[in-house]
C-alpha cells in the first residue's frame, strides 16, 4: 500500500459523487415540471402518498430532495402536513433504488458475453460516449440534459471502478479486515459511522454505494454491514430535517421532524428485529458472511420497505408527535404574509416549484394593482378617506411583494439552466417591475383626486363623461392583460396593442377638448391640470400593459424575445392587417360614445358670448 492507493481512493469517491450529483441535478432538472404536476395531485390516500414519495424518489435519485420539496409544497400550502407523511416513507424506500442499480458491480468477468454488457467497467464507458454525444453533437429539446444524466452515471461507475480498485489494494494490507472486524465488537460504533459518514455526504444513496464499493473487498461480515445501514439512515434524515427547519413556516419543519421520527423508529425496528432473529438462530451461517454489493442492496431494500409496512399504521401519531414538538406560531398579521411564504429557498432546486411560487405571488400583486387602479378612479365620483387608505396600504403591500419576489428571482438564477426556465426568469423579472409600475400609476391617480377633494375642485360634467368613455376603454386593455398573464394566452396578449394604441389617440383627442374648453371658459385652469394628470397616468397604465403583452408573447414565442420591440413597432406602422382591422374597430365602438357626448354647442355659445 502506498500513499498514491490512497490518493486513488478518494479520486475515486470524488468522481463517485460528483457523477451522483450530476445525474441527480439532471434528473430533478428534466423532471421538475412533470414533479410539480404529480406532487400537486397528491390525495389524503396514505398508499397513493407513499407510492408517490418512492416514485419521485426513484426518479431524482435523492430522498433529501424529494422531502425538502415536500416541505416546501407543504410551506406553500399546496399540501398539508397529513399529506406529506405518506410521502416520507415512500421516500425512504424509493432511495433504495440507488444501492439496486449499484450492485451491477456483482457482475464478474466471466459472465455471458450479454451479460457483459451490464459490468460497470462496459458502462462506465458507453454512458459517457453517449452523454458527451448528446452533449456536443445533438441539439434537441433536453439533448444536454439527458447528455449530462448519462455523463453523471458513467462518472459514478467510473469511480466506483476506481475505489473498487484502491479498496482491494488496502484489503491486502489487512487494515480493512481489523477495522470492520472492530467494529463487529462495538455496534455502536459502526452505527455512528454509517450516521457520520451519511450526515457528512448529505446522502444515502451515496453512503451506501461507498459501503458497497467496500464490500467488494469480502471484509463486510453482515454483523456489521446491517448496523452501518442501519445508522446510514439516521444521519441523512438529521441533514434532512435541518435543512426542511431552516427559516421555514411550521408544518414545513414538521415534515423535516417526522422524517426524523420515523427514521428513528426505523432504525430501532431493525436492530431489535435483526437481533432477535439471530438470537433465535435464523441468522446464524448469515452473521458472519462477507456482505456483497447485492447483498448490501437487498438488506437496504427490505429495510426500508419492511420498515415502510410495519410503521405506516402508527405514522399518524409521528405525526402528531411532531406537531407537539413544534408549536403553533400566532398567525403572522400581513395580508399576503402567507402568499409570500410560498417563495421558499428550498424550490430552488427544482425551478418549476420555483416558478410556481413566484406566478403565486406576481398574481397577487396584479390583482392588489388592478383593484387599486379601479378604486383610485372611483374616488373622482365618490371621495372616501378609508378607500384612500386602503390604496395607499395595498401599494406598499404591492412594494413589498416585488422586493420579495425580484430578490427571490434573483438567488433562483443560478438553478436556471433550461432555455424554458431562464426565459420564464426573465419574464417575471420583467413583469415584477410592470406589476409594481401599475400600482405606482394608481397610487398617482388616488393622489389628484385627494388634492381635488382638499381644494374642493371638480370636474366638469363633460369631463366625467370622457373619463367614464376612457375607464370602460382601460378595462378592456387590463382585462386582456390579466388573461394573458395567467393563461398565456397568445390572443388576448395581441388584443391589448390595438387598444393601447387606440388609448393613446383618446388622450390626445380628450386633451384638446380640454384646450377648448380652457379657452372658452368651460374649465377652470386648476380642473385643467388634474384632468391632464388622470389622463396621464391612465395613458401610462395602458402603456405598461403593453409591456407585459410583449413579455407574454415573448415568453410565447422565444424566437420573438428579441425582435419583440421591433414587431410592436412594425404593428403601429400599419403593416398588419389584423392588427388595422382590431385597432379600427375598437376606435370607432369608443370614439363613437364621445360623440355621443355633444359639448360642442355649449362650446359654440360661450365663444359667441365672448366675442
Amino acid at each position: 500500500m502506498s500513499v498514491f492507493n490512497i490518493i486513488s481512493l478518494f479520486g475515486g469517491l470524488a468522481m463517485f459523487l460528483y457523477g451522483m450529483r450530476l445525474m441527480g441535478d439532471s434528473l430533478k432538472e428534466g423532471s421538475s415540471g412533470t414533479l410539480k404536476v404529480v406532487m400537486e395531485k397528491v390525495t389524503n390516500n396514505p398508499i397513493k402518498a407513499f407510492l408517490l414519495g418512492l416514485l419521485v424518489t426513484a426518479i431524482i435519485q435523492s430522498s433529501t430532495a424529494t422531502i425538502v420539496i415536500t416541505s416546501g409544497l407543504v410551506a406553500a400550502g399546496i399540501l398539508n402536513l397529513h399529506q406529506s407523511v405518506g410521502i416520507i416513507v415512500g421516500a425512504n424506500v424509493g432511495t433504495t433504488v440507488t444501492g439496486q442499480i449499484i450492485r451491477l458491480l456483482d457482475i464478474n468477468s466471466d459472465s455471458s458475453s450479454v451479460l457483459k454488457f451490464f459490468q460497470p467497467s462496459t458502462l462506465a464507458p458507453i454512458a459517457l460516449i453517449i452523454g458527451i454525444a448528446l452533449i456536443m453533437f445533438f441539439k434537441f429539446k433536453n439533448s444536454n440534459t439527458i447528455g449530462n444524466i448519462a455523463m453523471g452515471f458513467g462518472i459514478l461507475f467510473s469511480g466506483l471502478l476506481n475505489m473498487t480498485a484502491a479498496v482491494n489494494v488496502l484489503s491486502e494490507t489487512g487494515i480493512i479486515d481489523q477495522l470492520f472486524a472492530s467494529l463487529g465488537d462495538n455496534v455502536w460504533l459502526g452505527y455512528l459511522i454509517g450516521a457520520g459518514v451519511a450526515f457528512v455526504l448529505q446522502s444515502s444513496s451515496a453512503t451506501v454505494g461507498i459501503l458497497q464499493a467496500f464490500a467488494l473487498s469480502g471484509t463486510i461480515p453482515f454483523k456489521v454491514g446491517f448496523v452501518i445501514i442501519v445508522g446510514i439512515y439516521l444521519g441523512d434524515c438529521v441533514t434532512t430535517g435541518i435543512v426542511c427547519y431552516i427559516g421555514a413556516q411550521t408544518d414545513a419543519k414538521r415534515v423535516g421532524i417526522v422524517n426524523i421520527l420515523y427514521n428513528l423508529c426505523e432504525t430501532i425496528v431493525v436492530l431489535i428485529v435483526v437481533t432477535l432473529l439471530h438470537s433465535f438462530g435464523l441468522f446464524t451461517e448469515l452473521w458472519n458472511t462477507p456482505m456483497t454489493p447485492g447483498t448490501i442492496a437487498n438488506s437496504n431494500t427490505v429495510f426500508n420497505l419492511g420498515c415502510g409496512i410495519v410503521l405506516m399504521p402508527i405514522i399518524g401519531l409521528l405525526e402528531k408527535l411532531a406537531c407537539k414538538l413544534v408549536k403553533d406560531k400566532p398567525k403572522a398579521a400581513g395580508k399576503y404574509d402567507e402568499t409570500l411564504s410560498e417563495l421558499n429557498p428550498v424550490f430552488f432546486s427544482t425551478p418549476a416549484l420555483a416558478f410556481r411560487s413566484c406566478y403565486d405571488v406576481l398574481t397577487a400583486m396584479f390583482n392588489a394593482a388592478t383593484s387599486n387602479i379601479h378604486k383610485a378612479l372611483s374616488l373622482f365620483d365618490h371621495y372616501d378617506a378609508k378607500v384612500l387608505a386602503e390604496i395607499d396600504e395595498e401599494e406598499e403591500y404591492i412594494d413589498q411583494m416585488t422586493d420579495s419576489v425580484c430578490n427571490y428571482l434573483m438567488q433562483l438564477s443560478p438553478y436556471a439552466k433550461e432555455d424554458l426556465h431562464i426565459a420564464i426568469l426573465d419574464e417575471y423579472n420583467k413583469l415584477s417591475t410592470q406589476f409594481e409600475r401599475l400600482g405606482d400609476h394608481a397610487s398617482n391617480i388616488s393622489e389628484a383626486a385627494s388634492n381635488m377633494h382638499e381644494n374642493k375642485a371638480q370636474f366638469s360634467e363633460d369631463a366625467k363623461k370622457e373619463i367614464a368613455v376612457v375607464k370602460q376603454l382601460l378595462d378592456e386593455i387590463l382585462e386582456n392583460t390579466r388573461i394573458a398573464f395567467e393563461k398565456r394566452d397568445f390572443d388576448s396578449a395581441k388584443n391589448i396593442e390595438p387598444l393601447e394604441d387606440v388609448m393613446d389617440d383618446m388622450v390626445n383627442s380628450l386633451h384638446d377638448n380640454h384646450i377648448t374648453r380652457l379657452r372658452v371658459g368651460l374649465c377652470s385652469s386648476q380642473n385643467g391640470i388634474y384632468f391632464l394628470d388622470v389622463l396621464s397616468n391612465l395613458e401610462r397604465i395602458s402603456d405598461t400593459c403593453s409591456n407585459i403583452g410583449i413579455s407574454v408573447v415573448a415568453r410565447i414565442n422565444p424566437e420573438m424575445a428579441s425582435l419583440a420591440h421591433t414587431y410592436v413597432t412594425s404593428l403601429h406602422q400599419g403593416t398588419d392587417a389584423a392588427f388595422n382591422e382590431a385597432y379600427q374597430k375598437a376606435h370607432d365602438r369608443y370614439f363613437s360614445q364621445l360623440e355621443k357626448e355633444v359639448y360642442l354647442d355649449k362650446v359654440l355659445d360661450a365663444e359667441t358670448a365672448n366675442a
